[in-house]
């Protein structure tokens, strides 16, 4: 038997309290955990308890344990990778997703469960601007939104037979290629892995210096391969890439993928939100052109981790790739209902619709956009001050978002192996501050820094600190 209501009420209040006091409190916490691999585990016993424990005793452990072993993704200076927010209704989202605790595998399972995500993501399609057609379903994460993307592609040709047939011993099937920028997001590496296409197939095409995939020669790429008797299944375009967040030149791409009858995914994991904006909407002009996108809320849409969007504006191929109804998921709805369980691989699916649904409807629309639209200032106020720094100082990449690419060089120096060990320095030095927590990538051969700005709590004077911290560790 499970504990009582009463019980739940109690300590229900206190974990309430628990977590108003942490999000009031965040940035007083290191943003970065400074506990050693093994540290948390020796903390804990290596066997399961016989007997319960008391929920005091368990909630205690949330300050012991759980605190000093977290790095701080709410935390305001958070400006490492790809920086997120948990906001206060994606919060309440999730804990009422966990009470009631559905499962939205077939439509009946859940009816609101697959209704919201219908409206949620619909919702989230008018946000961006997007016209009519789309289908949405949410995923986990962009890598999924991808694979199932690409697993689509794979099968808009039935002729290919891979659904019936697979791929293995198969003199009659031409190799598959998949085409992305060099600067494009490993997940379509890893599902080139997944898929069986493998990793020789994916087709890395070269940038321009604004690090954007160039579509001359892509289509020398594909032009190359299908000389080759290869078959050309797909292109994934970057609308926010992971390093720089450039933007591919979608209409152009669109051209290509059309004129060569091959599947347009787009990555938007990141850059994808600031559709919400409009004044930015011209940065992806030709998405409405391809076949299938993912956008993540859990970045900047400030939802909590994990959700996902995938959209596509070819269901019917998506549903065809994955559907498979055994006798005891048939139900009496048929057609009238949407069944989420034929549009991927999960049969059984979170509730993650009703936090995404309470994060639009608690900000609205203009709300989503002020805050995207002020995190870009706050990035192009960083920018600025990199640039007007001088002594070795200099952005390495354009800025169409929230994220810089930046370094220092030192005077003289011009070995890129001791300038990345220089940078590798202060980015060390920084993060040990505690309050902020700062990454880096390499655009080429450089070893660069990144501040990506994408937390609500995070203001300019988040961002004064970190340039403090940074000017003071580069000497």
């Amino acid at each position: 038997m499970d504990l009582s209501p009463a019980t739940y009420a109690l300590h229900a209040h206190r974990l309430a309290d628990w977590i108003a006091t942490y999000l009031r409190d965040v940035d007083s916490y290191d943003v970065l955990s400074s506990v050693k691999p093994g540290a948390i585990r020796a903390q804990l016993p290596k066997a399961p308890p016989s007997a319960a424990e008391s929920l005091d005793d368990i909630l205690a452990d949330l300050d012991r344990i759980v605190l000093p072993g977290a790095t701080h993704w709410n935390h305001p200076g958070f400006l490492a990778y790809f920086a997120n927010t948990a906001s206060v209704p994606g919060i309440l989202g999730e804990m009422v997703t966990a009470a009631l605790n559905l499962n939205g595998m077939l439509w009946r399972t859940s009816p609101v469960a697959t209704e919201l995500e219908q409206v949620a993501t619909d919702w989230m399609r008018q946000l961006f601007g997007m016209g009519e057609g789309w289908f949405g379903m949410i995923t986990d994460t962009a890598s999924i939104s991808t694979m199932y993307a690409l697993a689509a592609a794979r099968e808009r040709d039935p002729a290919l037979g891979i659904r019936q047939r697979g791929m293995a011993g198969r003199a009659d099937l031409p190799r598959l290629r998949v085409y992305c920028s060099e600067h494009a997001h490993s997940s379509v590496d890893k599902t080139a892995m997944t898929l069986g296409l493998g990793l020789e197939n994916v087709v890395h095409v070269a940038c321009d210096g604004e690090f954007r995939m160039r579509p001359e020669m892509l289509s020398r790429a594909i032009a190359a391969d299908r000389a080759q008797g290869y078959r050309p299944i797909a292109v994934v375009a970057t609308a926010g890439t992971t390093s720089m967040t450039s933007v591919d030149p979608l209409d152009a791409i669109a051209t290509i993928c059309q004129r060569e009858s091959v599947w347009l995914h787009v990555d938007g994991a990141y850059g994808g939100s600031a559709m919400a904006v409009p004044e930015m909407r011209a940065l992806f002009a030709g998405l409405e052109r391809a076949d299938s996108l993912v956008v993540n809320p859990h970045k900047w849409l400030f939802t909590p981790m994990d959700c996902s969007v995938l959209f596509t504006r070819q269901p019917t191929v998506l549903r065809r790739a994955f559907s498979l109804v055994p006798e005891y998921l048939t139900t009496a709805e048929g057609d009238e209902a949407l069944n989420y369980m034929d549009y991927g691989l999960q049969l059984g699916r979170r509730f993650r619709a009703l936090k995404l649904w309470m994060v639009i409807r608690a900000f609205g629309a203009d709300g989503i956009a002020e805050r995207i639209r002020h995190h870009c200032q706050l990035a192009r106020t960083f920018a600025e001050w990199v640039g007007a720094e001088g002594q070795g100082w200099s952005v390495n990449a354009p800025v169409p978002f929230s994220t810089v690419c930046f370094r220092h060089v030192p005077e003289g120096e011009t070995d890129e192996a001791e300038i990345a060990a220089h940078n590798a320095a202060i980015m060390a030095k920084v993060n040990e501050s505690g309050d902020v927590f700062i990454s880096h990538t390499k655009l080429g051969d450089q070893y660069v820094l990144r501040v990506a700005v994408g937390n609500l709590r995070t203001t300019e004077a988040t961002l004064v600190r970190a340039w403090t911290l940074l000017r003071e560790a580069a000497g």
